[in-house]
C-alpha cells in the first residue's frame, strides 16, 4: 500500500512540474519617452499592466495609426503590442509586431529577445535561438537571453551548450536560482546527477520555496539509487505546494 502512494505521489509531482519551464518570461512593456499620440501608448501600457491585454491593443493600435509617434516610440509600441498579443496566447501575431519593431528599429533588443520566446512557443527552436543571440550581441549582459538561449538548446537535446549557456547566466547573476534549476536538468539529461543535485541544492540555497526543485532533486537521489533522501526531497516538494491556497502554482521570485 504504501508503495502505491509512494508512486501516486511521484506521479502527482511530476504531473506538478510540467506546469513549469526553463523559459524567462517577456519584458515589459517600455514606456514611449516622447513624439505625439503618447496618451494612447501609455494607456495601452497601463491596461496591459491590468491584465485588459485586448483593451491595450486597441490603444497599442490606436497610437500606432496615429501617425504622431517618432520612429523610437513607433518600434516601442509595436513591441507593446507584441507583448499583449504573447500575453493573450496568440505567438504569431506577437511575432509579426515583434518584428515590425526590429524593421523600424534593429538595435531593440528586447524585440528580438521576445520574438525568440514566442518562436519557442511555437517549438521553432532555431529561431529562437536566432533571436535570443542577436540579443545577446547588442546587449551582452543579457542574463535572461543567455537562460533562454540555454533553454532552447535543451529543447533540442543539446546539453552541453545549453549548459554553457546557463552557465554564463549564472556567472552574470550569482543569485539566479531558475538559471540553477535548468542547468541541473541539462545535467541530469546528462546522466550527471551529482552535478544535477549541486545545481539543484544551490538553487534552494537562494530560493528555498521553489517546490520543482525539490521534486527534479529528488528524482536525481532516486536515480542514485538513495530513496530516502528522495522520499525527502518529495515531501518537502509536496509541503510546499500544500501550503499554496486557492489553487496558485509555485513562483520563482
Amino acid at each position: 500500500m504504501k508503495k502505491i502512494l509512494f508512486a501516486a505521489l511521484l506521479f502527482l509531482l511530476s504531473l506538478m512540474v510540467c506546469l513549469t519551464s526553463c523559459i524567462a518570461p517577456t519584458y515589459r512593456p517600455t514606456t514611449p519617452a516622447r513624439g505625439g499620440g503618447l496618451d494612447d501608448a501609455k494607456a495601452g501600457i497601463a491596461a496591459a499592466d491590468g491584465g485588459d491585454y485586448d483593451k491595450a491593443i486597441r490603444l497599442y493600435t490606436k497610437a500606432i495609426e496615429s501617425d504622431e509617434l517618432s520612429l523610437e516610440d513607433l518600434s516601442i509600441t509595436y513591441k507593446n503590442r507584441g507583448n499583449a498579443w504573447d500575453d493573450k496566447g496568440d505567438s504569431d501575431k506577437a511575432i509579426v509586431d515583434y518584428t515590425k519593431a526590429i524593421e523600424i528599429d534593429p538595435k531593440l533588443a528586447n524585440a528580438y529577445y521576445n520574438r525568440g520566446i514566442a518562436w519557442g512557443k511555437k517549438g521553432d527552436y532555431d529561431k529562437a535561438i536566432s533571436d535570443y543571440t542577436k540579443a545577446i550581441e547588442l546587449d551582452p549582459k543579457d542574463t535572461v537571453a543567455y537562460h533562454n538561449r540555454g533553454s532552447a538548446w535543451g529543447n533540442k537535446g543539446d546539453s552541453d551548450k545549453a549548459i554553457a549557456d546557463y552557465t554564463k547566466a549564472i556567472e552574470l547573476d550569482p543569485k539566479y536560482a531558475k538559471a540553477y534549476y535548468c542547468r541541473g536538468i541539462a545535467w541530469d539529461n546528462k546522466g550527471n546527477y551529482d552535478k544535477t543535485i549541486a545545481d539543484c541544492t544551490k538553487a534552494i540555497e537562494i530560493n528555498p520555496k521553489d517546490a520543482k526543485v525539490y521534486l527534479n532533486r529528488g528524482n536525481a537521489w532516486g536515480k542514485k539509487g538513495d530513496h530516502n533522501k528522495a522520499k525527502a526531497d518529495y515531501d518537502k516538494a509536496k509541503e510546499i505546494y500544500s501550503s499554496y491556497k486557492n489553487g496558485k502554482p509555485w513562483r520563482e521570485k
